[in-house]
């Protein structure tokens, strides 16, 4: 997803951290602290301890060492963290179970599911690390999926409609 601008909220702030501890493997809060003062947003050690705190954020072992790690969406308390290896390999598998047709247009590719399904859809494809996405809208049985201008709508489309056949390699 392409970083746009945020207003420099608590709730904007907050977010963004969900979104690094989800997208990449943050080890401490200097860590973290760095990586949101690259992308224009400056806090002190108190205040993101605080957000920490308030978003659930928790010391897990992975892999890689000791990393952060955020409870999932909604009634999901499963904790989400770092590589971003299960969110991509979730996103396949709804395609699979969810994607009733893709067409695109320019950047812009609509995605199809059974009614109720978009949102779901289209949090997982916002929540994924894959390439090429500027955002997402999604309605009740519909997702609008707005490519960069580099990639465009009909690559895109060929890669959800490939996950879903079951060729997730993307």
């Amino acid at each position: 997803m392409t970083e746009g601008s945020a207003p420099l909220t608590k709730t904007a702030r907050q977010q963004r951290i969900i979104d690094l501890i989800t997208r990449e493997s943050v080890h401490s809060q200097i860590e973290l602290a760095e990586a949101l003062s690259k992308r224009g947003i400056t806090v002190t050690q108190a205040t993101l301890s605080r957000d920490l705190a308030e978003v659930g954020a928790v010391k897990i072992r992975s892999t890689s060492g000791s990393v952060y790690a955020v409870p999932g969406e909604g009634g999901d308390r499963s904790l989400q963290q770092s590589t971003g290896d299960t969110l991509d390999a979730k996103l396949p598998r709804l395609l699979e179970e969810l994607l009733v047709s893709a067409s695109a247009q320019d950047t812009m590719v609509v995605l199809r599911t059974p009614p109720g399904a978009a949102q779901y859809l289209a949090s997982a494809i916002d929540r994924s690390s894959l390439a090429g996405i500027f955002g997402t809208i999604a309605g009740d049985d519909t997702v609008l999926v707005i490519a960069d201008a580099a990639i465009g709508g009909q690559s895109l489309a060929e890669s959800f409609l490939e996950m879903a056949a079951g060729g997730g390699d993307h």
